[in-house]
């Protein structure tokens, strides 16, 4: 043991870490055990943990441990502080990600991920956030984090320190110890591509598997995964862009007649049922994490009175599901009728920052007044530069609010009453122009902060997302009350839709019943009263409502307009849910995961998931609507025709 002394820093390290990660493990296994073990083998998820430990502590490791072998005693002694402070760092790092984890899994059912990186971007929302819904959390990790760093400072020659050797003892055993490095770093020797997450993927629940990983190992993953945006061939498997296009065209129930541009594969024309000479205004109410389970008038908790009442005047969706979790991503269908990939929204991403489809650029060339409606900072999520450069003129956020007017003033901004009421008085003020408007809420967004007085309370305790939900739908009715007494509610199609509903969970890779949304469509030509119950995705919704605008016109988009749709034509719906992607057929889901053949299921309630054997041409339909999206975006031939 004398001859490998020289190692004591490295063992230390790997030591400390695995206590770490390992002791996580074991509280979030009994944390979420019910759900857990009613997986088969669900003890698989401690020697996975144990295999992807070593993986992220052996990759760490490497530079300390090469210093430590090949240089000379005099050079490391001079060089012990840096050794004391990377050790220090890293642990701390695994540490502080680890105690983040019970709070984002409550938040995301996943560990943390892409979306833990991108929220620090934005520390004024997200720091209000953490302080006033995390704050003992936060005091808690503090304290921690601090015993943690002092103990190992104050240990740190017994821990760390230098165990001087005979050189040419290191210089013998540093062929062995480079081979076990690159062993556990790889774990493997006879793989062609070092193990990632993708072999901790042992159960059908997503949360299960990640279990087996630990938190510094998926947000590196994060950001390793960020130089594959724009190719999800990468990581779902390979296709001709030529076929991927030919198959996503056939679900679009367009005549091959009908598309205008080689050059942009999927731009088609779209006809109005109905030719204006001055065609209808469209406001599109982007709702934030409005879920079907919160809807009273689709059998979810009865915190809709007043989204239930305006359902009796228009055209309710009772099986229409989000694209995504997150409101870029409801961005994202609504505005764009992009199709959902694993990579980043287009909202965010470069190619798509300047023409790029929307509802605006179409609507702007025609003539139309495009504003954005916002009562927080238009600069997150990066909405105010993706509509700036995509046709909307107008960016109404949250410093174009007069404070003695408005009535609360929030995490997230002003509430809903108040950008209700702002749109209210811009749209009367365009008095004969037609205009196209994405009013967007957010007083349903943690912590669920709202005025006083407006609501009766569903839950006791204030602010609740039951309650941020009736006031949300509260406002809804504020708005529509107003909007009835103006000139141009008769001339203008409303569109109530969610961005994505609350928490996502559930023991599925996909739980698909978290992505059930409404949507319901007011306005001249649209039926009053009826329902559409044929499952149908959030990038239907605007083909859709363009087919009633009174206007012909030119689009890329890939959804369908569902008037048009045959009965014998069974509804699709496209979800993505972190780096899994779900193509739902009728009653059928084909499931893909990176780096992993797709799975097939029949689904029953949204819930019950029957393994079922791949229909491959099915499985080649999904992975096609995925790598078109990498396509378009990546070439960037998903825009309008400019000779329009």
């Amino acid at each position: 043991m004398k001859k490998i002394a020289f190692l004591k820093p490295t063992f230390s390290f790997l030591f400390i870490g695995l206590l770490i990660t390992t002791l996580s493990r074991f509280l979030l296994f009994f944390f979420y055990i019910e759900r857990v073990i009613s997986t088969a083998d669900y003890w698989y998820v401690f020697p996975i943990g144990l295999r992807m430990d070593l993986i992220i502590l052996c990759y760490i490791l490497f530079l300390p441990t090469l210093l430590i072998c090949l240089l000379p005693d005099r050079f490391l002694k001079k060089i012990s502080v840096f050794f004391t402070f990377y050790f220090v760092f890293f642990l701390s790092l695994i540490l502080f990600l680890e105690l983040a984890t019970p709070n984002f899994i409550g938040q995301y059912d996943t560990r943390p991920n892409q979306l833990f990186i991108q929220y620090l971007i934005y520390p004024k929302e997200i720091l209000q956030l953490l302080y006033k819904g995390y704050l003992l959390s936060i005091i808690a990790t503090f304290i921690i984090i601090s015993v943690f760093i002092y103990v190992l400072i104050k240990h740190r020659i017994r821990l760390f320190g230098t165990v001087f050797s005979v050189y040419k003892t290191k210089l013998i055993l540093f062929p062995l110890i480079v081979f076990l490095l690159f062993f556990g770093a790889r774990s493997s020797l006879t793989s062609k591509r070092p193990i990632n997450s993708s072999n901790a993927v042992f159960s059908t629940d997503q949360l299960t598997n990640c279990l087996g990983l630990n938190s510094f190992y998926t947000i590196t993953f994060a950001l390793y995964s960020i130089k594959n945006e724009g190719n999800s061939g990468k990581i779902y498997g390979k296709m001709n862009p030529e076929e991927a296009i030919s198959r996503v065209k056939k679900y679009m129930n367009v005549s091959n007649s009908d598309f205008t541009d080689k050059e942009l594969p999927l731009l088609h024309n779209q006809y109005s049922d109905t030719l204006l000479k001055r065609p209808y205004n469209i406001v599109i109410l982007l709702e934030e994490s409005l879920g079907a389970e919160y809807v009273g008038c689709l059998e979810g908790l009865k915190l809709t009175p007043e989204f239930d009442k305006l359902a009796k005047e228009g055209l309710l969706f009772t099986n229409l599901y989000s694209t995504g979790t997150r409101s870029v991503r409801g961005i994202e269908a609504v505005v764009t009728g992009f199709l959902p990939s694993p990579s980043e929204s287009v909202v965010k991403l470069n190619n798509s920052q300047t023409n790029f489809y929307t509802i605006a650029s179409l609507l702007k060339r025609k003539g139309y007044d495009t504003s954005f409606i916002y009562g927080g900072m238009n600069n997150f999520d990066n909405m105010g530069s993706f509509f700036n450069g995509n046709g909307f003129d107008y960016l109404i956020d949250e410093d174009n609010f007069d404070s003695k007017k408005s009535i609360f003033h929030g995490t997230w901004g002003w509430c809903d009453e108040d950008v209700m009421k702002k749109a209210n008085t811009y749209f009367s003020s365009l008095k004969t122009k037609p205009f196209v408007s994405l009013i967007f809420s957010s007083s349903n967004h943690e912590p669920f902060e709202y005025p006083e007085g407006r609501i009766k309370l569903y839950d006791k305790q204030k602010n609740t997302v039951n309650n941020a939900m009736k006031y949300a739908d509260y406002s809804i009715g504020k708005f529509f009350e107003m909007a009835k007494k103006e000139a141009y509610y008769k001339n203008t199609i409303f569109v109530i839709i969610a961005d994505h509903n609350t928490r996502t969970y559930g023991k599925h890779l996909v739980p698909i019943h978290k992505f059930h949304i409404p949507a319901l469509i007011i306005g001249p030509n649209f039926p009053k009263g009826e329902k559409y119950t044929k499952l149908c995705s959030q990038i239907d919704i605007q083909p859709t409502v363009l087919s009633k605008i009174g206007m012909n016109v030119s689009t890329p988009m890939p959804g369908r307009n569902l008037f048009e749709l045959p009965e014998n034509v069974k509804g699709r719906a496209i979800m993505q849910f972190n780096d899994i992607n779900a193509f739902r057929l009728g009653n059928q889901v084909v499931i893909m995961q990176p780096y992993k053949e797709p799975l097939q299921f029949k689904v029953e309630k949204d819930t019950v998931f029957t393994p079922v054997t791949l229909n491959k041409e099915l499985a080649k339909d999904a992975l096609a609507h995925v790598i078109t999206a990498s396509y378009l975006y990546k070439n960037r031939k998903y825009c309008s025709n400019n000779r329009e």
